[in-house]
C-alpha cells in the first residue's frame, strides 16, 4: 500500500447556513445566520483543524473546497481569516485549487473581489436554472437576471475559473426549457458545468409534497439533448454530472472520486483519512451548528468520531467513486489506495464484467463501459 503521505489530501470546509431552505435540499443547511456566529464559527473551524493535524502529518494539501449551505453569506474578512488560519496550520500546494460555493442572491462584485484577494481562485455558483418560472418552482430566492449578474461579477472580479451548478428534470420542464438553460450556461461559463437531475430526497418539502416532474421519456430526451449541446460546445463529460472544457476539471472532486483523502471541517462535515498504519477511517462532525459551536468552546476541541473502514467496504467505496469517472481509475490505484490485491477488485466486479458493464480490470484500467455508464446505479449496486 502506498504510504499515506503519498495519497493526495484535500480539505472540505462546511459553512452550514442559508438564507432560506430550498424545498428539494437535503444537505446540512440551516437558517438564522448572524454576524456574531460568523466570528465564532471561523474560530471553531480552525480549532477543528487543530484537532485533526495529527492526521495531516505534514502532508501537502492539494485543494480546499468551502461548501454549504451558502458560504457566500460569510464576509470577505471572515473568508480571509479562515484561509489565513488554514495556511498557518497546513502546507498548501503552490497551485492549490481553492473553491468557494456562492448563490446568485448573495453575490456582489465587491464581495467577489474580496474573496479573490483572500485566496479563493475558483467559484461554484448555484444557478440551478436561468428561467424564473423554474426557479420559482425550486423555491430559489434569486432570478435568472440575478444569476447572469453574479456570473458577470465573477468575471469582473478577475476570476478565470468558475463552475455553474445547473439542474434539469425540473417541475413541468420541457426539453426546450432544459436546453435553453444549457445554452445560457455555456455562454456564461468559464469552462465547467455541473449538470444533474433533480431527485426527490427524504426529509425535504418535496418528499412530503412532491411536484409534477417530467415523465421518463422527457427526462431521457432532456439528457440526450443536453449532452449533445455540451459536447458541441467543447465540453467533455468527465464524471456523471460534471462537464468541462480542457483543463477545467474540478481537482478537488477528482480527488474524491479517485479515492484520495480529505479532512472534513465544520458542522456535519465528513472526512476520509489514511493513517500511517494503512488503516482508512471515516470521520464525521456533529450536524447542528449550535452543537458544533459548543464543542469548539471546550478547552481543546476533540477530534471527530472515527469509524474504521472494513476491507470489504473498501472495495465497494472505491468502486462507487472510481466508476463515476469516464476514464475510470488505474487498477494499481486500487491497491495503492486500499492495500488490497487487484484480484479482490476483479472478484467483486465479476457480475458487472460478465454483463459488459465494466471492462476487465486485467486490461489495466478499472472503468465503466459506455453501456454500463447508462445504468451506473445498477452497476454500483452489483458491488453491494
Amino acid at each position: 500500500m502506498t504510504p499515506s503521505g503519498s495519497i493526495p489530501l484535500s480539505l472540505y470546509i462546511h459553512l452550514p447556513w442559508c438564507e432560506r431552505k430550498c424545498p428539494y435540499c437535503d444537505f446540512n443547511s440551516h437558517t438564522g445566520f448572524t454576524s456574531e456566529q460568523e466570528v465564532q464559527y471561523i474560530d471553531a473551524v480552525l480549532s477543528d483543524l487543530d484537532s485533526q493535524l495529527e492526521w495531516v502529518a505534514g502532508r501537502e494539501v492539494a485543494s480546499i473546497f468551502i461548501g454549504g449551505g451558502t458560504p457566500s453569506l460569510f464576509s470577505e474578512r471572515a473568508i480571509n481569516d479562515l484561509l489565513n488560519g488554514v495556511s498557518k496550520r497546513v502546507r498548501l500546494a503552490s497551485n492549490a485549487e481553492i473553491t468557494l460555493e456562492s448563490n446568485p442572491g448573495s453575490a456582489e462584485r465587491d464581495q467577489f473581489l474580496g474573496y479573490r484577494r483572500a485566496g479563493i481562485n475558483r467559484l461554484s455558483i448555484g444557478v440551478q436554472s436561468f428561467d424564473d418560472t423554474a426557479l420559482g418552482h425550486l423555491g430559489r430566492i434569486h432570478s435568472g437576471d440575478d444569476a447572469r449578474r453574479a456570473l458577470h461579477c465573477a468575471d469582473v472580479a478577475g476570476f478565470n475559473r468558475w463552475n455553474i451548478d445547473l439542474m434539469h428534470g425540473l417541475p413541468d420542464q420541457t426539453v426546450t426549457g432544459a436546453s435553453a438553460d444549457i445554452v445560457e450556461a455555456v455562454r456564461l461559463s468559464a469552462g465547467h458545468v455541473s449538470w444533474y437531475q433533480l431527485t426527490i430526497e427524504r426529509n425535504t418539502t418535496f418528499w412530503s409534497n412532491p411536484p409534477a416532474l417530467p415523465d421518463e421519456a422527457t427526462l431521457a430526451d432532456i439528457q440526450a439533448e443536453g449532452e449533445q449541446l455540451l459536447t458541441k460546445a467543447g465540453f467533455s463529460q468527465y464524471e456523471v454530472s460534471a462537464f468541462c472544457r480542457a483543463g477545467e476539471a474540478c481537482q478537488h472532486n477528482i480527488n474524491y472520486w479517485a479515492f484520495g483523502d480529505y479532512i472534513g471541517l465544520g458542522a456535519g462535515a465528513h472526512g476520509k483519512v489514511t493513517l500511517e498504519s494503512g488503516q482508512i477511517i471515516r470521520t464525521r462532525r456533529t450536524r447542528l451548528p449550535e452543537d458544533y459551536l459548543k464543542e469548539s468552546q471546550l478547552l481543546r476541541m476533540p477530534p471527530p468520531p472515527q469509524t474504521p473502514v472494513a476491507p470489504d467496504q473498501l472495495t465497494v467505496e472505491f468502486a462507487m467513486n472510481a466508476l463515476r469517472l469516464r476514464q475510470g481509475a488505474p487498477v494499481d490505484a486500487f491497491t495503492s489506495r486500499t492495500g488490497l490485491a487487484p484480484s479482490v477488485l476483479i472478484e467483486a466486479a465479476s457480475e458487472a464484467i460478465s454483463k459488459g458493464w465494466i471492462k476487465h480490470p486485467n486490461e489495466g484500467t478499472f472503468v465503466t463501459t459506455p453501456l454500463g455508464y447508462q445504468f451506473l446505479d445498477t452497476v454500483i449496486a452489483s458491488f453491494l
